[in-house]
């Protein structure tokens, strides 16, 4: 069977055409056993609240000075419309990730890394999922199971560069605080560092193998997060946004260094259930590095936040720089990022493409300072249409089924 190439548009619609028509299922009736001794974390939505008598800053940002790695600032401030960074909670990861969290129905939790090569022509990142958000069999399950649609997704960009996204079931699922293992690739935090071991297939129309390790050295952790909206339905925990990463995988070219990032997502409702579109980005600059999150709610609302964080870990509230539309994706996403007054960012590396969703290299100027970070445009209304899950299945194939080598 011949496979649309997604990188190209003008092939998406005969696949369209083609798959349109199929439905989807997949044993989603199956139950994950208990395990004696287990004291996983049940996530929660963690409402957003502002501390008592705190001041809420409404519009651009005020300057409330360093976030202790575990607490807040002052005015309480932390984006356009008031929510702010708070202490992480509810997960057991204040001061390093737990990975033993029990993720409800239509919920999800992923950890995500990515890196760029100190040379700039290679690039990577890697999600580790609890309820695969993108997948269109969790989807077509009624998401039901999130523990039933798991998934290390890995991609490289550069030179033979490759894809890789499998659904998989509860049986490729291992959990502990240190280590989430999903079939037979994993993530494990150790010694300071979050190591990921990957042996994956990529998916068509380039199909190889994907095999090695990498890892990421935050320089200090932070202990704060970020509801994404007010019943704090969605939350985002940056954990190491300043750190190095080191990639080692089997293909010739594969072995670099450069600066990484590494972060987290928590949710109890689906993304397109309370998001219309966002675009996020991290960019190294002197002394740590700096994140934007902007998202439209499905109620009108917006959240416009700007963080930056110091090598130690510590969080400030700054300025929101001005917002600049930059030029659409291959698949025509809107796309826009913060820079300097004047400035116009752009991008500098494509990463991955897709009809509703956008990553690439993006170079900007804050501060008076050019830097190259990781930029992501997600557009939820295109999430939306059913027409795009046959075409993801493509991508993103299902093996239920997995036995580990120590599995009775």
């Amino acid at each position: 069977m011949s496979h649309p190439d997604l990188s190209n548009p003008r092939s998406f619609w005969p696949a369209l055409q083609s798959l349109a028509g199929r439905g989807g299922s997949d044993d989603t009736g199956a139950v994950r056993p208990d395990v004696p001794g287990l004291s996983r974390i049940a996530l929660r939505a963690e409402p957003a609240r502002h501390d008592s008598g705190a001041q809420t800053t409404h519009g651009a940002h005020t300057h409330p000075g360093p976030l202790p790695r575990g607490g807040r600032g002052a005015s309480g401030g932390g984006g356009a419309d008031g929510h702010a960074l708070r202490p992480a909670r509810g997960r057991g990861d204040l001061e390093r990730p737990n990975f033993d969290l029990d993720v409800p129905s239509n919920g999800y939790a992923w950890w995500y890394v990515d890196g760029l090569s100190d040379d700039g022509g290679r690039a990577v990142s890697v999600i580790g999922f609890i309820g695969s958000v993108f997948s269109p069999w969790y989807a077509w399950s009624g998401r039901r199971n999130p523990a039933n649609h798991v998934c290390i997704n890995v991609a490289t960009y550069g030179p033979g560069g490759r894809f890789t996204m499998t659904d998989r079931g509860t049986s490729a699922l291992r959990q502990t605080r240190d280590c989430l293992t999903v079939g037979p690739s994993s993530m494990r935090w150790e010694n300071d560092r979050l190591i990921i071991e990957i042996n994956e297939i990529s998916s068509p129309p380039l199909i190889s193998r994907v095999r090695g390790r990498i890892t990421v050295t935050p320089t200090a952790l932070t202990q704060v997060e970020l509801p994404l909206t007010p019943e704090g339905t969605h939350i985002w925990r940056p954990f190491g946004p300043t750190s190095t990463i080191e990639v080692d995988l089997d293909a010739p070219g594969w072995q670099w260094q450069g600066h990484g990032y590494f972060d987290a997502n928590f949710g109890t409702r689906a993304l397109e259930q309370d998001f219309r579109y966002w675009t996020w980005g991290r960019y190294p600059v002197r002394g740590g590095s700096t994140c934007f999150y902007d998202a439209v709610r499905m109620d009108g609302s917006s959240l416009a936040t700007a963080v930056h964080f110091d090598a130690d870990g510590q969080a400030q509230d700054i300025a929101l720089p001005p917002k600049v539309a930059m030029r659409r994706s291959l698949w025509q996403v809107a796309r826009d990022t913060r820079a300097d007054a004047g400035y116009k960012p752009h991008q500098v590396k494509p990463m991955l493409d897709a009809p509703f969703y956008s990553r690439s290299a993006v170079k900007t100027r804050l501060d008076g300072e050019e830097t190259v970070g990781v930029h992501e445009a997600l557009d939820l209304t295109r999430f939306r249409m059913g027409l795009l899950k046959p075409m993801l299945a493509v991508r993103v194939p299902r093996r239920a089924r997995w036995k580990f080598n120590d599995a009775p």
